[in-house]
């Protein structure tokens, strides 16, 4: 939900969003038969958008149905509320939405899930991929050197003071992170700063995902002498491998199944060329100082 909303200001702003050029040309023909208004009053291109629109994930692996359910939930007083804050481009939308909360939420919603059914659901699958490599590559951050290091590597808003994190934001806020700690959420269309949320939310701290630079290239470049020396598919897989990622982050970025990168993993794993390393469920593949000599190599 968090990138369904964000893309919104994308869309009105896409000068300060180069890298989702390629994404706007292919969904702005798409939206000419629907009306936006509504959400653009609630979401104007900086400063305060409500925060019931974003709810802070409750899972690892958040799904669209059911966080747009947790919005259709919002009490009308909670988005009475928070609609009262925003600074908005479209006052007499706005006031539409505060003079009947309840029917102002349901009209949102019912936006929401038809923007997403046109402008984001066909993409899901590369920009998932995106933040679960982001995901992957802040746990090993994290078990490698601890919260110091973590923090330090997150985004320069951001740092760690003794037993303090500081962020950088115009609103002031001091609370205490412990219960339910702080969820860190990456994001792709949420540049170039931060995002915080807390109480009465779980607190959330939003930042730039790494590489969305890369988000809507196409494919995986690799060598033609790497191609020709282990197979193409097979080279793109590890040439994708520049950051540690999943079997199947590595098949919605590269538009195979699951099962066939496994199979190419395996090949690639049984030559030295990437190691493998279980998280929790899930199981990170890394090159090895070989393959990125391959890789490397011209």
């Amino acid at each position: 939900m968090w990138e369904l909303v964000a893309s919104l200001r994308v869309l009105r702003a896409p000068d300060r969003h180069s890298p989702h050029l390629p994404w706007l040309r292919a969904v702005r023909p798409r939206l000419r038969g629907l009306d936006l208004t509504d959400l653009f009053a609630l979401v104007p291109v900086s400063g305060y958008l409500p925060d019931f629109l974003t709810p802070p994930p409750d899972t690892p692996l958040p799904g669209f149905p059911a966080e747009l359910e947790r919005v259709r939930a919002t009490p009308p007083g909670t988005a009475y509320e928070e609609a009262a804050w925003v600074q908005t481009p479209d006052p007499a939308a706005l006031a539409r939405f505060t003079a009947d909360p309840a029917a102002g939420v349901r009209r949102v919603a019912d936006l929401l899930e038809r923007y997403w059914t046109v402008a984001l659901e066909e993409f899901w699958p590369a920009v998932r991929a995106l933040l679960e490599a982001d995901v992957m590559w802040r746990a090993r951050t994290l078990a490698a050197g601890g919260v110091r290091e973590l923090f330090a590597d997150l985004h320069p808003e951001v740092a760690w003071h003794g037993d303090r994190l500081v962020t950088a934001r115009r609103c002031a806020y001091d609370g205490d992170l412990g219960g339910d700690g702080l969820v860190l959420v990456p994001s792709a269309f949420s540049r170039p700063g931060v995002a915080v949320m807390y109480e009465p939310y779980r607190p959330m701290l939003c930042y730039p995902a790494r590489g969305v630079g890369t988000l809507w290239s196409a494919g995986v470049p690799c060598a033609p002498e790497l191609a020709a020396l282990i197979g193409r598919t097979r080279a793109q897989v590890l040439t994708a491998l520049a950051e540690p990622g999943t079997t199947t982050a590595l098949a919605r970025r590269l538009g195979l199944t699951p099962g066939a990168v496994s199979q190419h993993l395996t090949v690639l794993s049984g030559g030295g060329l990437v190691t493998r390393q279980r998280l929790g469920r899930e199981v990170l593949y890394r090159r090895t100082p070989v393959g990125d000599a391959l890789t490397a190599a011209r």
